[in-house]
């Protein structure tokens, strides 16, 4: 699950001092659209999850925020602190927010490997170039993005990097009251391309 501008920005969705990093002074532009429609989709869609895949930068953040929050009414706090962590690094030295499973070496492999065993979904929340490497490599299944009705003109896009290019269908869309798309779309493959040949040649279906 993936915040989002319009512009494709995913850094620091939820305060100024979230993500700071290489300057960063724009954070917070997904609070002011967060509504109750919102926190039911992305409630459930994080209801779906058997652990949660997370970069370093991200996982560093996650514990250190998340753990301190105790309102028993917040809808993601138990979820969060509960589900198993995997962290594709190798360079964390220090685990702390438990459960968690640090993925050393390739993140192509290792990830590969975990998705291969029981359980539901594992889901990357934030982590960015972790979710673009994987996106590239094949292993990620569905796509769930929130669209904020904000351009920021600056900081880490959410798919910055080159690679292969992948299909994708869209399977899922809504709209909140305070303008937020809710897109889910499946992996279909190789992004298919065409030729136009105006309109009669093209397909209805």
């Amino acid at each position: 699950m993936q915040f989002v501008t319009l512009d494709g920005v995913c850094q620091g969705p939820g305060a100024p001092t979230e993500d700071t990093s290489d300057g960063f002074a724009l954070g917070g532009w997904l609070v002011p659209h967060i509504d109750a429609q919102f926190v039911q989709q992305t409630v459930a869609w994080l209801e779906l999850a058997d652990g949660l895949l997370l970069g370093r930068r991200t996982y560093e953040a996650f514990a250190r925020d998340w753990p301190q929050i105790t309102d028993p009414a917040d809808p993601y706090t138990g979820r969060m602190n509960a589900l198993p962590k995997y962290v594709v690094s190798n360079t964390l030295t220090e685990a702390t927010w438990n459960p968690t499973t640090v993925l050393r070496g390739d993140p192509a492999t290792t990830v590969a490997a975990l998705k291969a065993g029981p359980g539901r979904e594992l889901q990357i929340h934030g982590s960015a170039r972790l979710g673009a490497a994987l996106l590239s490599a094949g292993l990620v299944d569905t796509l769930r993005l929130v669209v904020a009705p904000a351009v920021i003109g600056s900081g880490r896009r959410l798919l910055p990097h080159p690679g292969a290019p992948v299909g994708l269908r869209l399977t899922r869309h809504d709209v909140t009251a305070n303008g937020l798309l809710l897109l889910e779309y499946e992996t279909t493959g190789p992004a298919l391309v065409g030729t136009y040949e105006g309109v009669d040649a093209t397909s209805t279906g």
